[in-house]
């Protein structure tokens, strides 16, 4: 077994089942062509977890801009009912 073959052993959750079983088709092929398709895996396999990673990210931010905007949502609402009871307060004070 060449150094790249143990280098595409990555952790099976990490990559999608298509990938897993290309990995395990390259594994049977014999010695000459598994060395010519192994670094082009390799890359495909760093490429699919560079994308897993950069979905993680996108959902955890869209995740937090989700939140900051039900707080937004919340200090609108807080600040319209001041606004409100201040205005009813002026218009109290008017008629007296």
């Amino acid at each position: 077994m060449s150094d790249s073959t143990r280098v595409i052993k990555p952790a099976a959750e990490e990559l999608p089942t298509d990938v897993l079983d290309l990995i395990r088709v390259v594994a049977e092929l014999p010695g000459e062509l598994r060395d010519r398709v192994e670094p082009v895996l390799g890359r495909v396999i760093e490429s699919t977890k560079r994308r897993r990673r950069i979905m993680n990210l996108v959902q955890d931010a869209l995740a937090q801009l989700r939140l900051d905007m039900k707080y937004l949502l919340f200090d609108l609402e807080a600040t319209r009912r001041e606004r409100d009871g201040y205005k009813q307060q002026l218009e109290g004070n008017e008629d007296l």
